[in-house]
Protein backbone atom coordinates (compact mmCIF):
# COMPACT_ATOMS: atom_id res chain seq x y z
CA UNK A 1 0.00 0.00 0.00
CA UNK A 2 1.37 3.39 -0.92
CA UNK A 3 1.47 6.25 1.68
CA UNK A 4 1.31 9.74 1.73
CA UNK A 5 3.83 12.20 2.30
CA UNK A 6 2.31 13.35 5.61
CA UNK A 7 1.84 9.60 6.92
CA UNK A 8 5.70 8.60 6.31
CA UNK A 9 7.12 11.78 7.38
CA UNK A 10 5.13 10.66 11.17
CA UNK A 11 6.13 7.64 10.75
CA UNK A 12 9.94 8.65 11.58
CA UNK A 13 8.27 9.34 15.41
CA UNK A 14 7.65 5.62 15.61
CA UNK A 15 10.36 3.43 17.00
CA UNK A 16 9.83 -0.42 16.06
CA UNK A 17 9.49 -2.66 18.20
CA UNK A 18 9.32 -0.39 21.51
CA UNK A 19 6.64 -1.13 23.93
CA UNK A 20 4.85 2.00 25.70
CA UNK A 21 3.40 3.04 28.59
CA UNK A 22 -0.50 4.78 28.47
CA UNK A 23 1.03 7.50 29.19
CA UNK A 24 3.43 7.46 26.61
CA UNK A 25 0.75 6.26 23.63
CA UNK A 26 -1.29 8.89 24.04
CA UNK A 27 1.36 11.32 24.02
CA UNK A 28 3.23 10.03 20.88
CA UNK A 29 -0.52 9.89 19.22
CA UNK A 30 -1.30 13.79 19.19
CA UNK A 31 2.31 14.12 17.74
CA UNK A 32 1.16 11.45 14.94
CA UNK A 33 -1.85 12.99 14.09
CA UNK A 34 -1.61 14.85 11.27
CA UNK A 35 -5.31 15.26 9.38
CA UNK A 36 -7.05 18.46 9.37
CA UNK A 37 -9.99 16.94 11.24
CA UNK A 38 -10.45 15.55 15.01
CA UNK A 39 -9.40 12.07 14.24
CA UNK A 40 -11.02 9.41 16.22
CA UNK A 41 -8.74 7.32 18.77
CA UNK A 42 -9.20 3.81 19.06
CA UNK A 43 -7.55 1.31 21.58
CA UNK A 44 -7.31 -2.56 19.72
CA UNK A 45 -7.06 -5.08 22.31
CA UNK A 46 -6.00 -8.71 21.24
CA UNK A 47 -7.22 -11.21 23.50
CA UNK A 48 -6.17 -14.89 24.28
CA UNK A 49 -9.41 -16.30 23.90
CA UNK A 50 -10.64 -19.01 21.96
CA UNK A 51 -14.21 -16.89 19.15
CA UNK A 52 -14.86 -20.18 18.36
CA UNK A 53 -16.20 -20.96 21.43
CA UNK A 54 -19.57 -19.72 23.20
CA UNK A 55 -18.31 -19.38 26.14
CA UNK A 56 -15.24 -17.23 25.57
CA UNK A 57 -17.10 -14.91 23.40
CA UNK A 58 -16.66 -11.22 24.71
CA UNK A 59 -19.69 -8.83 24.16
CA UNK A 60 -21.45 -5.40 26.66
CA UNK A 61 -21.85 -2.14 27.16
CA UNK A 62 -19.74 0.30 29.23
CA UNK A 63 -20.17 3.87 29.43
CA UNK A 64 -16.96 6.11 29.44
CA UNK A 65 -16.13 8.78 31.40
CA UNK A 66 -15.85 11.41 28.81
CA UNK A 67 -17.81 9.64 25.83
CA UNK A 68 -16.24 9.31 22.53
CA UNK A 69 -16.68 12.89 21.18
CA UNK A 70 -19.23 11.56 18.57
CA UNK A 71 -22.50 12.80 17.88
CA UNK A 72 -24.91 9.96 17.70
CA UNK A 73 -27.78 9.95 15.47
CA UNK A 74 -30.38 7.28 17.30
CA UNK A 75 -33.30 5.56 16.11
CA UNK A 76 -35.71 4.01 18.80
CA UNK A 77 -38.35 1.94 17.61
CA UNK A 78 -40.92 1.25 19.82
CA UNK A 79 -44.84 1.70 20.22
CA UNK A 80 -47.32 3.56 22.84
CA UNK A 81 -45.71 5.80 25.61
CA UNK A 82 -42.18 4.66 24.73
CA UNK A 83 -42.71 7.04 21.83
CA UNK A 84 -42.81 9.80 23.69
CA UNK A 85 -40.17 8.79 26.46
CA UNK A 86 -37.73 8.35 24.03
CA UNK A 87 -38.36 11.58 22.20
CA UNK A 88 -37.86 13.63 25.80
CA UNK A 89 -34.78 11.74 26.61
CA UNK A 90 -33.86 13.09 23.06
CA UNK A 91 -33.15 9.91 20.20
CA UNK A 92 -33.15 11.34 17.15
CA UNK A 93 -35.67 9.68 15.26
CA UNK A 94 -38.77 7.69 17.16
CA UNK A 95 -41.42 5.33 15.12
CA UNK A 96 -42.55 2.02 14.66
CA UNK A 97 -43.69 0.21 11.49
CA UNK A 98 -43.09 3.34 9.53
CA UNK A 99 -39.32 2.98 10.44
CA UNK A 100 -38.78 -0.33 9.92
CA UNK A 101 -40.40 0.41 6.57
CA UNK A 102 -38.22 3.39 5.69
CA UNK A 103 -35.46 0.94 6.46
CA UNK A 104 -36.46 -1.75 4.23
CA UNK A 105 -36.59 1.24 1.88
CA UNK A 106 -32.55 1.78 1.72
CA UNK A 107 -32.77 4.89 4.70
CA UNK A 108 -29.59 4.38 7.03
CA UNK A 109 -29.38 8.23 8.04
CA UNK A 110 -28.43 7.04 11.80
CA UNK A 111 -25.67 5.35 13.81
CA UNK A 112 -27.46 3.27 16.33
CA UNK A 113 -30.87 1.55 16.73
CA UNK A 114 -32.63 0.68 20.04
CA UNK A 115 -36.17 -0.78 20.56
CA UNK A 116 -38.47 -2.65 23.49
CA UNK A 117 -38.30 -6.36 23.76
CA UNK A 118 -42.16 -6.31 22.52
CA UNK A 119 -41.09 -4.85 19.42
CA UNK A 120 -38.02 -7.46 17.89
CA UNK A 121 -40.29 -9.77 16.36
CA UNK A 122 -41.10 -6.68 13.93
CA UNK A 123 -37.42 -5.53 14.05
CA UNK A 124 -36.08 -9.31 13.28
CA UNK A 125 -37.42 -8.70 9.74
CA UNK A 126 -34.25 -6.30 9.41
CA UNK A 127 -31.93 -8.67 10.73
CA UNK A 128 -29.74 -9.30 7.31
CA UNK A 129 -29.93 -5.12 6.50
CA UNK A 130 -29.23 -4.20 10.20
CA UNK A 131 -26.79 -7.47 10.59
CA UNK A 132 -24.21 -6.48 7.83
CA UNK A 133 -24.03 -3.09 9.17
CA UNK A 134 -23.66 -4.39 12.89
CA UNK A 135 -26.54 -2.46 13.71
CA UNK A 136 -28.73 -4.81 15.00
CA UNK A 137 -30.58 -4.46 18.13
CA UNK A 138 -29.82 -6.94 20.63
CA UNK A 139 -30.09 -7.70 24.13
CA UNK A 140 -26.20 -8.34 25.28
CA UNK A 141 -25.13 -4.62 24.04
CA UNK A 142 -27.97 -3.09 25.89
CA UNK A 143 -29.70 -1.64 22.39
CA UNK A 144 -33.00 -4.02 23.03
CA UNK A 145 -34.39 -2.76 26.63
CA UNK A 146 -38.09 -1.69 28.29
CA UNK A 147 -36.12 0.81 29.83
CA UNK A 148 -35.64 3.21 26.72
CA UNK A 149 -35.38 6.15 28.02
CA UNK A 150 -32.35 5.34 30.16
CA UNK A 151 -30.64 3.25 26.91
CA UNK A 152 -30.92 6.65 24.84
CA UNK A 153 -29.59 9.18 27.64
CA UNK A 154 -26.62 6.72 28.45
CA UNK A 155 -25.85 5.79 24.58
CA UNK A 156 -25.98 9.96 23.80
CA UNK A 157 -23.54 10.18 26.86
CA UNK A 158 -21.21 8.30 25.53
CA UNK A 159 -21.94 4.52 26.14
CA UNK A 160 -20.18 1.88 23.72
CA UNK A 161 -20.47 -1.54 23.12
CA UNK A 162 -17.81 -4.01 22.95
CA UNK A 163 -17.01 -7.25 21.33
CA UNK A 164 -14.40 -9.21 20.05
CA UNK A 165 -14.47 -10.36 16.02
CA UNK A 166 -13.07 -13.22 14.50
CA UNK A 167 -10.08 -13.16 15.52
CA UNK A 168 -10.00 -12.23 19.51
CA UNK A 169 -9.54 -8.84 19.16
CA UNK A 170 -11.58 -6.47 20.91
CA UNK A 171 -11.48 -2.62 19.00
CA UNK A 172 -13.36 0.01 21.13
CA UNK A 173 -13.37 4.47 20.23
CA UNK A 174 -11.91 6.27 23.37
CA UNK A 175 -12.02 9.63 22.38
CA UNK A 176 -11.11 12.57 19.88
CA UNK A 177 -7.83 13.39 18.87
CA UNK A 178 -8.68 16.94 20.86
CA UNK A 179 -9.51 15.49 23.92
CA UNK A 180 -7.07 16.14 26.61
CA UNK A 181 -4.71 13.36 26.99
CA UNK A 182 -5.89 12.58 31.02
CA UNK A 183 -9.06 12.01 29.11
CA UNK A 184 -8.34 10.22 26.92
CA UNK A 185 -6.25 7.80 29.42
CA UNK A 186 -9.01 7.67 31.68
CA UNK A 187 -11.55 6.48 28.82
CA UNK A 188 -8.67 3.70 27.98
CA UNK A 189 -8.52 2.83 31.59
CA UNK A 190 -12.40 2.12 31.59
CA UNK A 191 -12.52 -0.11 28.50
CA UNK A 192 -9.23 -1.85 29.95
CA UNK A 193 -10.82 -2.59 33.45
CA UNK A 194 -13.79 -3.33 32.14
CA UNK A 195 -11.91 -6.35 29.83
CA UNK A 196 -10.31 -7.58 32.58
CA UNK A 197 -13.43 -7.82 34.81
CA UNK A 198 -15.23 -10.01 32.00
CA UNK A 199 -12.75 -12.23 31.33
CA UNK A 200 -13.68 -15.97 30.42
CA UNK A 201 -13.11 -18.05 33.40
CA UNK A 202 -12.11 -20.85 29.70
CA UNK A 203 -9.58 -18.94 28.24
CA UNK A 204 -6.35 -20.42 28.96
CA UNK A 205 -3.03 -18.75 28.62
CA UNK A 206 -2.21 -14.91 28.48
CA UNK A 207 -5.17 -13.09 28.43
CA UNK A 208 -4.18 -9.76 27.23
CA UNK A 209 -1.53 -10.35 24.15
CA UNK A 210 -1.18 -7.74 22.54
CA UNK A 211 -2.81 -4.15 22.60
CA UNK A 212 -2.39 -0.76 20.36
CA UNK A 213 -3.44 2.71 20.19
CA UNK A 214 -4.28 4.31 17.11
CA UNK A 215 -5.78 7.82 15.47
CA UNK A 216 -7.86 7.16 12.60
CA UNK A 217 -4.37 7.86 10.03
CA UNK A 218 -2.25 7.10 12.15
CA UNK A 219 0.33 3.73 12.62
CA UNK A 220 -0.61 1.86 15.84
CA UNK A 221 1.24 2.73 18.36
CA UNK A 222 2.35 -0.36 20.72
CA UNK A 223 1.44 -0.56 24.55
CA UNK A 224 3.35 -3.15 27.53
CA UNK A 225 0.46 -4.67 29.12
CA UNK A 226 2.59 -4.66 32.26
CA UNK A 227 2.64 -0.98 32.33
CA UNK A 228 -0.81 -0.63 32.53
CA UNK A 229 -0.85 -1.60 36.08
CA UNK A 230 0.23 1.96 37.14
CA UNK A 231 -2.94 4.08 36.37
CA UNK A 232 -0.72 7.08 35.07
CA UNK A 233 -3.78 9.82 34.97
Amino acid sequence: MRRGKKYLEKEKLVVRDKLHSPVEAVSLLKDLAFANFDESIEAHFNLGIDPRQSDQQIRGTLVLPHGTGKVVKILVIASGDKLSEATDAGADYVGSDDMIEKIQGGWFDFDLVLTTPDMMAKVGRLGKTLGTKGMMPNPKSGTVTVNIADAVREFKAGKVEYKNDKSGVVHVMIGKKSFLNQKLLENFYAVYDTLQKVKPPKAKGIYLKTLFLCCTMSKGISIEPLKIKWKEV
